[in-house]
């Protein structure tokens, strides 16, 4: 197998990368996953699509990861993961889709609008 690349995005967050074929090792920016993510909520979310298609030390992954906040990048990589395991194996795309990898979550910042405090807050209003 050579190599195969993929890309997710969730919010802010782009995570690129790079699968080869390996022992079940995640490389985020250089660093180990455990490393980038201590949290284990976000290490389970991450793996997930591996976890799901039990394929999760057959692979080696090479991420670049940037912007938004961790939850943000957790879940984009996850995206990316099972983008490119559908690249690896056709097949597997029905599955992850019904557990809802597959889906780009388009849910972003809402921007602030010109005469409010926030996107949707107004400024206090008093009758006096």
């Amino acid at each position: 197998m050579e190599m195969i690349n993929a890309l997710g995005r969730r919010k802010c967050a782009v995570a690129r990368i790079y699968v080869t074929e390996g022992t079940g090792k995640i490389t985020i920016n250089k660093r180990e996953l455990a490393n980038y993510f201590p949290s284990t909520i976000l290490q389970y979310v991450v793996k997930q699509p591996l976890n799901l298609l039990g394929v999760a030390e057959k692979y080696d992954i090479k991420v670049n990861l940037f912007g938004g906040g961790y939850t943000g990048q957790s879940q984009a990589l996850r995206l990316a993961i099972a983008r490119a395991l559908v690249k690896i194996n056709a097949d597997d795309k029905k599955a992850l889709r019904a557990e809802g990898f597959m889906t780009r979550d388009p849910r972003a910042v809402e921007r602030k609008k010109p005469g409010r405090p926030k996107a949707r807050r107004r400024f206090q209003f008093s009758k006096r």
